[in-house]
């Protein structure tokens, strides 16, 4: 039973948008030259297919839904409690194979030592067999060796996934342009395109031998070891892609508004209009940030505490923290925006085609939409993007505070928040620490280089200097 929750509903929301956009973009060789120029960049058409991947992941996370129990005849009886989704159903192994405690990475006992009495009655400190991790292991085989083995199966499965991949776009790439295959190989090899595809295949490629090996290797293995309650750090880290994904867009919808509608109309009307809207966002820029997304989520914990009969489950609870915090965080954010559109406005209403409008009586709010707005696009869409990552950065340091989503929700600002504990043990668990690290390191560079190659494609002043020089 498909279980929507309002920011699954939000995300197909965005997604419903983006596809719009592109679809308006192909058509309009305005808008696609610029994409062209992002493209046609090795780093920003790279990241770009890495920032699908984490949307990949995202959006299979968004698609929640309740199991159904079966009778031994095969017949639904009724859909259990628990809220899963699509992603969790794939990894099911991730999920569900969990272990007593704490284990190291590719390990196949216990990191810590647990009292046992053996068989003559005496009492030993020794690490205990996992249940899952190395349970596929041979008598007569090694870790080492298996290890390799399963790597090494798991390399030529993404292989083949890579090369399937490869030859499916040789396949449409014959069929539009006409060319034979030799040819397209030797200019996809060679680089010489107009974007870079090469680079987007060799991204690809590694991405499907990296999945193939991770696959292979979390069949009977713990790839990033587990906690403090035994669960798979891996898919702690994977299930927390979708919570990062969501605080970098969402926020977006509940910013953009505002900037879009209060930075050009204090531009263009100037006068009593501009320093209302500058009163606004100037009194709520000198509020501290953190203290307003404190004060809310109390708020929004009283409020579930006395209304518990409005959440039916506890996703969507933890739903509904997460949302709000994007609101809060949308709330927040959006003067900087507003800001950079209100000068751009005031530098436009003086050009003449505009004021060439004005003398010749068009609306004030037809100038604004098709002669303003649009002329500052380019700069909403650079600091969209630039904003993508430190909305990241910020949840994960609202959740190391304890501000941020739901204990309950998967974050890597949660991950790190238990791992300031564990590195204080004796021996240090280290391995949470490190892949909340790694992953959210990898998602915001590839923002940021992919932000810069977009302000280098969009932004007129950077273009133009670029040609002159």
């Amino acid at each position: 039973m498909w279980v929507p929750l309002l920011t699954d509903l939000l995300l197909y929301l965005l997604l419903a948008g983006l596809t719009t956009y592109g679809f308006i973009t192909l058509r309009s060789a305005r808008l696609r030259e610029p994409w062209r120029r992002v493209f046609a960049r090795p780093v920003g058409a790279a990241t770009a297919v890495m920032l699908l991947a984490f949307l990949a992941v995202a959006v299979l996370d968004s698609v929640h839904y309740k199991p159904p129990v079966t009778n031994d005849d095969g017949t639904v009886e009724r859909y259990g409690p628990e809220v899963i989704s699509l992603f969790d159903a794939l990894v099911t192994p991730l999920r569900v194979h969990d272990e007593k405690t704490y284990s190291a990475p590719f390990a196949t006992r216990l990191y810590v030592r647990e009292m046992v009495t053996q068989d003559d009655g005496t009492v030993a400190f020794v690490y205990q067999p996992l249940r899952y991790g190395g349970s596929l292991l041979q008598e007569d085989t090694t870790r080492r060796a298996d290890l390799l083995a399963k790597a090494l199966r798991g390399f030529g499965w993404g292989a083949l996934a890579a090369a399937g991949v490869t030859l499916a776009a040789l396949a449409v790439a014959m069929a539009l342009t006409r060319r034979r295959f030799t040819i397209l190989l030797h200019t996809l090899l060679r680089g010489r395109t107009q974007v870079a595809w090469r680079s987007m295949w060799l991204v690809t490629v590694l991405l499907l031998i990296g999945i193939g090996m991770l696959v292979s290797l979390s069949d009977g293995y713990h790839v990033l070891g587990t906690d403090k309650i035994g669960q798979d750090v891996l898919y702690m880290t994977l299930k927390s892609i979708r919570t990062g994904m969501l605080i970098g867009t969402l926020t977006t919808l509940v910013m953009l508004p505002f900037a879009l509608l209060l930075g050009p109309m204090a531009g263009y009307f100037r006068g009593w209009v501009d320093d209302v809207i500058q009163y606004v966002y100037t009194t709520l820029s000198s509020i501290p940030g953190v203290l307003l997304i404190v004060a809310a989520i109390l708020a929004l914990q009283v409020y579930m505490q006395n209304h518990p009969d409005l959440f039916d489950s506890a996703a969507a609870r933890a739903d509904i923290r997460l949302l709000f915090l994007c609101i809060i965080l949308g709330v927040t954010s959006w003067s900087s925006l507003c800001r950079i559109l209100r000068a751009e406005t005031l530098k436009l209403v003086q050009i003449e085609y505009v004021q060439a409008a004005t003398a010749l009586g068009v609306g004030h709010f037809r100038i604004l939409g098709r002669h303003i707005v649009p002329n500052v696009m380019h700069l909403v869409l650079i600091q969209i993007v630039l904003d993508f990552s430190a909305l990241v950065l910020a949840e994960a340091v609202l959740s190391y505070i304890g501000v941020g989503v739901d204990p309950t929700t998967f974050s890597w600002g949660s991950m790190i928040n238990s791992a300031r504990l564990e590195l204080a043990r004796d021996p240090i668990v280290w391995w949470p620490l490190a892949a909340a690290f790694l992953f959210m390191l990898v998602l915001v560079l590839s923002a940021n280089l992919f932000s810069d190659a977009v302000r280098d494609a969009f932004d007129p002043r950077l273009r133009h200097g670029v040609a002159t020089s």
